[in-house]
């Protein structure tokens, strides 16, 4: 994400759209949000400030740069390239920040980016749900998982990573000001074709699986991001 000098006013138009099996139907709305904001330092909202914001919102610091505050542009159905068996809860959740560079997460996966300096995740595909949307903290739950993925730059294009997910314990975490219990989960990611293995950290809400905090790679050769859920959606 670019950082910008001063305090930037984020004028959007949000097409939040009906979802499929959810509880409720968001209309489409236009608002002008004065919520997005990136510095030179590191942007700390207070619990009173996140609570009283109407929108859906995360933490999100990418290696090397301050923490930006970043607000929901749109959730919508998860769209796949490939035949994939029905998952729950398979929403894109599009989160835009002040300098128009963009987040895509899927239950706390970043499966695509924009408009990022250091390069963008182009695609996530598999024939097989993922653990996370699934339930990872599920015994029945798959702890292995096979995906391709495209970045840039340079058009990296169908790479197959495969991941398996090792459980860590219980731990308190520091979330929106509270101290939070977590389930954290590690998944060692090896990268075929290219001399390339990592981890990405996650930490689950017990009771229902939701990723409340994350530590990711953007793709195998970029750099990690942080995601902290601030005000989860509500569907």
């Amino acid at each position: 994400m670019r950082i910008n000098k001063k305090l930037l006013l984020l004028t959007a138009s949000i097409a939040l759209m009906g979802i499929a099996g959810c509880s409720q139907r968001i209309s489409a709305l236009n608002d002008t949000m004065k919520l997005a904001f990136i510095g030179d330092d590191d942007i700390q909202l207070n619990s009173e400030q996140v609570r009283s914001n109407p929108y859906a919102s995360i933490y999100a610091k990418i290696d090397g740069t301050p923490q930006a505050f970043v607000v929901l542009a749109l959730a919508e159905p998860k769209q796949t390239l490939t035949p994939v068996r029905p998952t729950p809860e398979a929403i894109e959740l599009k989160w835009l920040s002040a300098d128009n560079a963009m987040l895509v997460t899927v239950n706390g996966r970043l499966v695509r980016t924009q408009n990022l300096l250091s390069g963008n995740l182009a695609a996530v595909e598999s024939t097989q749900p993922d653990p996370l949307i699934l339930g990872l903290h599920l015994n029945s739950t798959p702890k292995v998982w096979t995906r391709t993925m495209d970045w840039q730059p340079n058009f990296h294009y169908g790479y197959t990573l495969n991941s398996q997910f090792n459980f860590i314990g219980e731990e308190n975490i520091l979330l929106n000001d509270t101290q939070t219990q977590a389930l954290h989960y590690i998944e060692l990611v090896s990268v075929e074709n290219i001399d390339i293995q990592y981890k990405n950290d996650f930490w689950l809400n017990p009771e229902n699986g939701q990723v409340i905090k994350s530590r990711q790679k953007i793709a195998p050769n970029l750099p990690f991001i942080d995601i902290t859920l601030l005000k989860p959606f509500a569907s």
